[in-house]
């Protein structure tokens, strides 16, 4: 902990940054509960909830093509407070949805937030390795994605509350309110980061870095390294489970709130205790360490009590493996190619959240039970934990340190 507040200390721009990512990724989830507690009151189906779930990912996956490429050419600034005003928007037109009449509108609007979420998220994260030498990097990360747990702990856990005490419209209203508190600060940050690209056309560096990946086999493999992360879309599994399992028990948005805020205390610890004693073979091994908590919680779900303690379990590897093999993707690649291999990278990973969150509802349409579809997904650490003893067989990967 005190190596993150050290980097805050010394790094004013990482500081404001830092601050601006708790405030709007704690609206993001305290809203995320209500449109899930929408959904269940409004009794749609389990394909109506997966579909949900899977644009959460989609949308980012549709942007990502030309994002880095227009990354690669902005000012980062100006960028991303045009990003804080479209979520700002959007989530604030999510009052309107009352209704199964009014499904469309929620798609649009989910799709427009969460499409402009990924690409802030991409922005940020092509710009953090042009202002913060390597050594600071993995820190950077590490305390990012403590940031992003942090925000989803408190987020879901207030959420719930909120929601059973004062509706879901309150909810979302605050959460644009978080959106408007956040594009102030940003506002405000005096940030000036020199463009690698300045005249360059938008087709040609596209075109340019299937080229570099080409010739940087590496780059690739790591981007679907950090791809199998994206089988912790667990939203639609968790909305199922409450429905199925928990609706006599507690109210819809309590249990939601719990269950997903349990599963962040995890996320918040896991990186605190483990990145002392990170290097690549160590994370193989914990990659099959995520499989294995994913698969406890495959024979527990039915037990409210007992699925909370596993969820924190699932949670405790997410986060080490999400910033570990980010970083090992930024630090092999080049710095004119930060903005669109990060966002080409965000693709895969949202592709994969968006397929397993598609799977959830396909398979639990078709008699497949809710264990069974966890099993399958402890089964894609697995294979994530032999690809990546590969990569480092194959490569001679380096370690981060």
């Amino acid at each position: 902990m005190n190596d993150y507040i050290q980097i805050l200390k010394s790094e004013t721009i990482l500081q404001r940054l830092s601050v601006i990512q708790l405030i709007s990724y704690f609206g993001a989830w305290f809203s995320n509960v209500a449109i899930y507690t929408l959904l269940l009151e409004m009794d749609v189906s389990a394909s109506v909830i997966s579909f949900v779930a899977m644009l959460h990912f989609l949308a980012g996956v549709v942007q990502a093509p030309f994002s880095g490429a227009v990354i690669d050419s902005l000012k980062p600034k100006k960028l991303m407070l045009g990003i804080i005003l479209i979520e700002l928007l959007a989530t604030f037109f999510l009052i309107f949805v009352t209704s199964v009449d009014d499904l469309m509108l929620l798609y649009v609007l989910i799709f427009l937030k969460m499409a402009a979420a990924s690409f802030y998220f991409t922005t940020e994260m092509s710009l953090l390795p042009k202002i913060l030498p390597v050594k600071k990097l993995q820190k950077a990360n590490e305390m990012h994605s403590v940031i992003w747990s942090f925000s989803y702990t408190l987020g879901m856990s207030l959420g719930g509350f909120v929601v059973y005490a004062f509706g879901v419209k309150f909810a979302f209203l605050f959460d644009s309110i978080m959106f408007l508190s956040a594009f102030v600060l940003l506002y405000t940050l005096k940030m000036e980061v020199d463009l690698v690209h300045k005249n360059e056309n938008l087709g040609k560096m596209m075109q340019d870095t299937f080229v570099y990946l080409k010739k940087e086999p590496l780059a690739w493999q790591l981007m679907l390294l950090h791809a199998f992360v994206g089988l912790t879309a667990f939203d639609a599994l968790v909305a199922l489970m409450v429905d199925k399992y928990y609706a006599g028990l507690l109210a819809t948005s309590l249990a939601l709130g719990l269950l997903h805020a349990s599963r962040a205390v995890g996320l918040v610890i896991g990186p605190m205790v483990l990145s002392k004693f990170l290097n690549n073979r160590v994370v193989v091994l914990l990659f099959f360490a995520q499989a294995l908590a994913v698969l406890i919680w495959a024979f527990v779900m039915s037990n409210f009590y007992f699925s909370l303690l596993a969820s924190l379990l699932v949670g405790l590897f997410t986060t080490t493996l999400w910033s570990y093999t980010y970083t090992l993707l930024q630090k092999n690649i080049e710095e004119k190619y930060y903005g669109r291999i990060v966002a080409y990278n965000d693709m895969l990973f949202l592709s994969s959240a968006a397929f397993t969150s598609f799977m959830i509802g396909f398979l639990a349409t078709h008699t497949f039970s809710l264990e069974a579809i966890t099993s399958f997904m402890a089964g894609g650490f697995v294979v994530g934990g032999f690809y990546f003893a590969w990569i480092i067989k194959k490569s001679a990967l380096e370690e981060i340190g």
